[in-house]
């Protein structure tokens, strides 16, 4: 790879993180139009629909260099394709839904760095498939525990329902991004994820539709946020990082994309004017260097590597 290719994929990979950051400000403003529920929903489904014609397009790129489409052929491979989807699907049903919800209770900078704690999280998870954790995730999962309470002002009322809703959403994405890294060596990653956004956008629309009732006006009314979300968000966002990605080196890949925490930051308070205080800000930057410290390498085989995977 030459160091113009390598540039061009690193600023890819930055602009993916932009449009996920800025995806927490279009999710808050979503909320003014539709509930948690159907937002989730109908945003999931419409990122089904868009990756059918990334899901062509990856095929056709891979017919032409050789590599040859990974089309499940056989029914073990497309039950696997089925479970993964469902088991993945399931998980990001629970992270989405409790970030969708916790976000209406606190700032969207919070809920960015909130949810970024699954790249802390995951490799800490990974001792129960005996992949111990290096020194350098311990440091950061102590950095981390300093920056949630600075961010989160307990002893102020600040540690509320949002920070554990936003916490617990974090918790599943981790328990999601182990699920994916099993099945996707499995299956086509493009169709895994198309599966598993199906899930999220049949249950939450069905839950929307009995708890929020949803009008086809309100719809229309939040077309802006849903288009952002389930087109840009998912589609264009995961697309730029399966084509950037390749080839980079993984530590690298995952600062650049980790990024995502800081723009929702500066979404929040260039569009929403949610401004941190001092004690704040310090708060989001050892969170932000807990998470830098988690995706350093540690020794051979020892510290998992976790990836970011397509949420918000």
């Amino acid at each position: 790879m030459t160091n113009a290719t390598k540039v061009r994929r690193i600023l890819l990979l930055g602009l993916a993180a932009l449009i996920w950051g800025m995806a927490f400000t279009v999710q808050s403003l979503g909320m003014d139009y539709l509930g948690p529920y159907t937002l989730n929903g109908v945003r999931s489904l419409l990122a089904s629909l868009v990756l059918l014609p990334c899901i062509r397009l990856m095929d056709t790129l891979a017919e032409r260099s050789g590599e040859g489409s990974r089309k499940p052929r056989t029914p073990a491979e497309r039950r696997t394709l089925l479970w993964g989807g469902l088991l993945c699907g399931l998980a990001l049903t629970g992270g989405s839904t409790l970030q969708q919800l916790g976000i209406q209770y606190t700032t969207v900078g919070k809920a960015g760095f909130l949810t970024a704690m699954y790249i802390v999280l995951v490799p800490v998870l990974g001792i129960f498939w005996r992949k111990l954790p290096g020194v350098q995730v311990w440091a950061g999962v102590a950095l981390a525990v300093l920056g949630f309470y600075l961010l989160c002002q307990p002893e102020r009322g600040g540690f509320g329902r949002g920070e554990v809703l936003l916490l617990g959403g974090s918790l599943i994405f981790s328990f999601h991004i182990l699920l994916v890294d099993h099945f996707s060596p499995l299956v086509d990653g493009m169709r895994l994820s198309c599966l598993q956004f199906l899930v999220p956008g049949v249950f939450c629309t069905a839950v929307g539709l009995v708890l929020e009732r949803p009008t086809l006006a309100d719809l229309l009314a939040g077309w802006a946020p849903v288009l952002y979300l389930g087109v840009l968000s998912c589609g264009v966002g995961y697309t730029l990082q399966i084509i950037s990605q390749k080839g980079l080196d993984p530590t690298l890949a995952s600062l650049v994309m980790s990024l995502e925490s800081v723009f929702s930051v500066l979404g929040g308070w260039l569009i929403l004017q949610q401004a941190l205080s001092l004690r704040e800000g310090i708060g989001c930057c050892l969170l932000f260097a807990a998470i830098v410290l988690a995706q350093l390498p540690g020794k051979p085989g020892k510290a998992a590597k976790p990836a970011r995977q397509t949420e918000p």
